[in-house]
């Protein structure tokens, strides 16, 4: 086995290995989120994830059915309020964000008439510098 060979294995080895640990992560924090799914709420049975890092932004695009309550959980670390999460209609319109909120790990989001949504998230830059963000989506019984 020559260097090159060698050196090129440990690396796709390390790249596995670091993406198994950042799977693991995102699982954990996946697990911590859902205590804000509680018993009042059929989760969609989704979770939303993405990796970001500083002054990244995950988009996600869901459709909210009218005369449903649903609740939005946004984690990301092992403690709440890492996140910022923002939901906009499809003119971009601001409907709800956490940030006015002090960061709340959750938001019950009552929705009268079906409408397509964009959530944005977001890391705290005075809080986090990178992580896995989760998005878990649930409505009311």
């Amino acid at each position: 086995m020559n260097m090159r060979t060698t050196i090129g294995t440990i690396a796709i080895g390390a790249a596995l290995l670091g993406g198994g640990m950042v799977q693991a992560q995102c699982d954990t924090i996946a697990t911590l989120c859902e205590k804000n799914i509680t018993a009042q709420y059929i989760p969609d049975g989704q979770f939303y994830r993405a990796l970001l890092r500083e002054d990244d932004m995950a988009e996600f695009n869901l459709t909210l059915f009218g005369g449903t309550t649903y609740r939005v959980a946004a984690c990301s670390g092992m403690s709440d309020g890492n996140l910022i999460f923002s939901v906009y209609d499809k003119e971009h319109n601001l409907l709800f964000s956490n940030k006015e909120h002090n960061n709340d790990p959750y938001w019950d989001l009552v929705v009268e008439n079906t409408l397509d949504v964009i959530i944005n998230a977001e890391l705290d830059p005075a809080k986090a510098n990178s992580g896995c963000a989760v998005l878990l989506i649930g409505f009311k019984r």
